[in-house]
Order: C-alpha cells, then sequence, then structure tokens
C-alpha cells in the first residue's frame, strides 16, 4: 500500500482521526515517506476548517495533533492518486463509488473492513460527546495499527 485516503461524511471527525493516526504511527515506524495519506469528506461543507474540537482533544490526549489538519471534499483526482480509498461507514463508501470516475482502479473499501476484516462501521460521532469521540479515536487506532502492520510485512 503506497497510498490511502480516509473519508467519512464532512470531514472534521472520523476521516481527520484516522489521518492523524496515519501519520503519527508512520512516523514512529519511520515509514513517514513510504506512504502518502489524506482524508477528505463526501460533503464539502466543512472544506479549509480544522477538526472537530472534541476530536482535537481525544486525540490530544493520546499525543496525536489534529490541529493542523483541515477538512477537504473528495475530487476526481484522488481516484487516480490513491491506491485505496476508505470509507467510514457504508454510506461513505457507496458514495464514493457513485464518485468514482469510470475505468478508475482505485480500491475503494469500507475502513474497518479493509484493517481489520470487520464488516463493521466507524460510527459517527458528531452528534454524541467526547466519550464517543474516544471511542472513535480507539477503535481507529486499533484499525490504523492493523494497515501499519500490513505495511511493514
Amino acid at each position: 500500500m503506497r497510498s490511502i485516503l480516509f473519508v467519512c461524511l464532512g470531514n472534521i471527525c472520523r476521516s481527520p482521526t484516522a489521518e492523524g493516526l496515519m501519520l503519527n504511527h508512520l512516523a514512529a515506524a519511520g515509514l513517514s515517506h513510504s506512504v502518502r495519506v489524506d482524508s477528505a469528506g463526501t460533503g464539502g461543507w466543512h472544506t479549509g476548517d480544522p477538526p472537530d474540537p472534541r476530536a482535537i482533544a481525544a486525540a490530544r490526549k493520546r499525543g496525536v495533533d489534529l490541529a493542523p489538519l483541515r477538512a477537504r471534499q473528495v475530487r476526481k483526482a484522488d481516484f487516480s492518486d490513491f491506491e485505496l480509498i476508505v470509507g467510514m461507514d457504508r454510506q461513505n463508501v457507496a458514495d464514493l463509488r457513485r464518485l468514482a470516475p469510470k475505468g478508475s482502479t482505485t480500491r475503494i473499501g469500507l475502513f474497518l473492513e479493509e484493517a481489520l476484516g470487520l464488516s463493521s462501521e466507524v460510527p459517527d460521532p458528531y452528534y454524541e460527546d467526547e466519550r464517543a469521540f474516544d471511542a472513535v479515536f480507539d477503535l481507529c487506532d486499533r484499525a490504523v495499527r492493523a494497515f501499519i502492520e500490513k505495511i511493514e510485512r
């Protein structure tokens, strides 16, 4: 795996959490230059915004800095620029498949399925409290660690 794009609805909660974790774990493993990582949203409402303050706080408690990240919307070029695009939930995956240009060879999958072999979704914590953001962080951390192990093999 040389490039991965993490996708959720608005790119302010789940996907930047996964991106920040991936960047952090790649750096710790000495693999920062081996894999291109980014995140995006299927919607553009938050374009240019930092991650949700609750996502930033959940990550900061565990030594991961999400504050520099900025939301963006999925674009056509992503389907040629990334080897793997993973959606946080089934609706994200369906939207990605609909947005993919005809003939795209980019693999599109469900984040937890691609990482851990689970058919589960990462729940959207946006309308929840800080505990939901902590739970999303922990779930994304587990999945990202699995991706790192695959890359190291």
